[in-house]
Formats: C-alpha cells, sequence, structure tokens
C-alpha cells in the first residue's frame, strides 16, 4: 500500500496512506455500509402465525442485525485506515551522517532515517537497512548498534523484519519500554475431568503493549475448552490487526452469537498493560472478579455483565487503572471464585492476596490456586485457573 508524504501546519510533515489507496479503501467502507444498510429491517410482531414460526422468524431477525453490525465494524475500521495520519520529520543531518558512516563501516547501508510519531504521541525511528556486504545480519545487532551511536535504548518494533539482508527493508525503532511483565499460571481441571474448559494466552499485539487473557468456556472439558480456546485466538487477531479491546470483543461476541448455541457462552477477561507508562486497561465480559495486588493492598476488579453470545450487542466494560514496580495483575476463572462461597468470596481471596509475599508471578499463582482448592474443601467443583502479571521497571 502505497504512502505520501504532506506538510502538516506545524511544518512537520505528515505521512498518510496515498491518495489513491485512500479513496480505494474509502470505497470499499462506503461499499460495507451500504451492504449493512439492506440488512437494517425492523422486527414485525406479526410474524409467524404460532409461536414457534414466530421464534423462527425473530431469530432469522437477529442474525440480520447481526450481520448488519459486523458490516458496519468493517467499513469503520476501513474508515480509521484510510484516515490515519503519522507525523514525521527527517532525522537531523548530524546523527543522520553518523548512522551512514558507521553502519557503512560495518557493511550496513542505511537511508532515509526518520522519526514518526504516532497518535498516542510516542516518536518512533524508521529508516531503510540493507546488508552491503557479506550475508544477513541480525536485526537486533544493528539496533543495538543504532542504539549505541545515538545513545537512545532502542529496540526492534513487533512489525519489523528479523533479518537485515541484501534486499533493502523498512525497519521501525521504539525506545526501550520502562516495564517488563512477567506472567505466572495454574490450573486445575475439574474432578472427573480429563481436560480443562478454561484457557489463557498472553500476546503483544505491539512494542510496548502486552496482554493477557483468559476464557472460561461453559461446563468443562473438551468442548468448553474449544469454545475458549477459540475465542483468545479470535482476540489475539483482532488485537494484532489494530482493533480496540471494546471493537475486538464485540466482534468475537457477534462470532458466538450467530451460532445460536445455547450452551456456548464462554467468558473473557483480558487485562493490557501498557508498559511505558504502566497504564493497565481490564476488559470483563462475563468473567469472575479479577484483582490488582501492591503489596498487602488488594483492589477490587469487578463488572456485571452477561458472556459472550448471549445477546446481539454486549456492554464490554473497560476499567482502568496504574500499576508500578512489584504490582501484579490477578484474574480467575469462576471454580476459583466459587470455592470461596461459604464467605464473601470478594473478602476472602482479598485477604488470601494481601497476606501472600510471593514475588514471582507463578508462585502467586499456585498459592493463590492451592487456597482455592483448600477453601473448597479439598474438592475441584469447577475448572479453576489463576493468571498471574506482574511488572518491573527494565532497568532494575
Amino acid at each position: 500500500m502505497g504512502l505520501e508524504f504532506r506538510k502538516s501546519n506545524t511544518e512537520r510533515e505528515e505521512l498518510r496512506v496515498s491518495e489513491i489507496w485512500s479513496r480505494k479503501l474509502l470505497t470499499y467502507a462506503d461499499g460495507f455500509c451500504e451492504l449493512a444498510k439492506s440488512y437494517d429491517t425492523e422486527c414485525c410482531e406479526t410474524w409467524g402465525e404460532d409461536k414457534a414460526e414466530y421464534l423462527t422468524d425473530y431469530r432469522l431477525w437477529e442474525n440480520r442485525q447481526m450481520v448488519r453490525s459486523q458490516l458496519e465494524k468493517a467499513g469503520n475500521l476501513l474508515k480509521q485506515v484510510a484516515g490515519e495520519v503519522l507525523k514525521y520529520r527527517p532525522m537531523e543531518s548530524r546523527k543522520s551522517k553518523l548512522l551512514h558512516r558507521e553502519l557503512a563501516a560495518e557493511g550496513i547501508g542505511v537511508s532515509d532515517p526518520c522519526y514518526i510519531t504516532g497518535e498516542e504521541g510516542r516518536e518512533r525511528l524508521a529508516m531503510i537497512l540493507k546488508v552491503e556486504k557479506g550475508g544477513a545480519v541480525p536485526a537486533e545487532e544493528v539496533v543495538n548498534m543504532i542504539s549505541v551511536l545515538l545513545n537512545r535504548r532502542m529496540v526492534l518494533s513487533a512489525n519489523s523484519p528479523m533479518l537485515v539482508e541484501r534486499t533493502p527493508h523498512t525497519f521501525c525503532l521504539e525506545e526501550e519500554p520502562r516495564y517488563v511483565m512477567l506472567t505466572g499460571f495454574a490450573r486445575a481441571a475439574r474432578e472427573g475431568a480429563v481436560t480443562s474448559g478454561d484457557s489463557t494466552l498472553v500476546t503483544y499485539p505491539e512494542r510496548g503493549k502486552a496482554v493477557v487473557l483468559l476464557s472460561d468456556g461453559t461446563g468443562s472439558g473438551e468442548q468448553a475448552g474449544r469454545d475458549s480456546e477459540r475465542v483468545l485466538e479470535l482476540m489475539d487477531k483482532f488485537l494484532e490487526a489494530d482493533c480496540t479491546p471494546e471493537t475486538a470483543a464485540s466482534l468475537v461476541n457477534n462470532a458466538f452469537f450467530l451460532m445460536g448455541e445455547d450452551d456456548k457462552h464462554p467468558t473473557l477477561d483480558m487485562g493490557e498493560i501498557d508498559l511505558y507508562n504502566g497504564e493497565v486497561n481490564v476488559t470483563k465480559i462475563g468473567g469472575a472478579v479479577s484483582f490488582l495486588k501492591r503489596d498487602r493492598e488488594v483492589k477490587v476488579l469487578q463488572w456485571e455483565s452477561l458472556p459472550l453470545g448471549a445477546v446481539r450487542e454486549i456492554e464490554a466494560c473497560s476499567i482502568r487503572d496504574t500499576m508500578q514496580e512489584g504490582d501484579f495483575l490477578v484474574m480467575i476463572s469462576d471454580g476459583v471464585a466459587d470455592a470461596f462461597t461459604e464467605m464473601d468470596y470478594e473478602r476472602g481471596l482479598c485477604a488470601c492476596l494481601g497476606e501472600m509475599r510471593e514475588q514471582n508471578p507463578g508462585e502467586l499463582a499456585k498459592q493463590l490456586l492451592r487456597m482455592a482448592i483448600i477453601a473448597g474443601g479439598g474438592h475441584v467443583r469447577d475448572d479453576m485457573t489463576v493468571a498471574v502479571a506482574g511488572i518491573w521497571c527494565a532497568c532494575s
């Protein structure tokens, strides 16, 4: 897809999708939106002569509205891409000459070094690199050289190639995130079940953004596990495509709603952590309570909502907070919360977490799982899963 540069009012240049490609994307978007209108019909109370026929007609109408919603979302995403603008400015002449000279001495050619600033305001360094002599070189080695030359801690972006080759490629470098994230998981399948219906996933859709996901399938066993895995697979793809957590969750909900199966309503808990500033965004759809742990202080993160596929349009709640070094985000499945039903489960879980001194996320997850099994009288009546994510300063 072509890109073009334009002068902005601030004397910086703008890097955006070229006009011809922008028009194409907008045309596709308009097509999706127009197609969506063809599915926009009113619900008619006179459908069908009996209850069964009416319910069939109503279900068909609901499916049409779901298709309409999906088409509208696709159109809006295309419009977003077509209108995306990045601020661009060339690298200072002195630094540019330094890179050219020093990298050339290592057999690496560099061209068009520049700074690109996205909508979030974070500046990235972009350039075209190629090997002038010899074989391919790991991109990380070149990035380390550039970091030393510019006296900045830079890392390779998630979308950049892993090798610098004779064929020129564009590479994007970013400031090293302030924090690193470590995760730990502990799980126990329901008594009598071979496999757990819970699934977990850790993904990094872009540099400096870490996402921890937990899904609890309906019931337990292989089918529940397949459903929860499908939730996380879809979320991973949508987040990688730069969808917001709310949009991604809505698209996954639509997929399960269209199945029309009453026994397939998995939950979703998602913790998105910005490793540059520690901001955490927790999205919950039908999941159990979550917690933020800072030493002995424990904060409850809870939102009552129906699971995926239960209704046509979901209300995805996003709970925002800030984590500091040594803080933990703790997410659990229903089986863990249900084990504490003999007491106020929120208070019981908070008390357990507050007393735990473990600094390793894996050990913390295992300890909480042990406490849940003890609270349940030594029985595992439902699948139990604990997911823990902790952050620490990268320079520590």
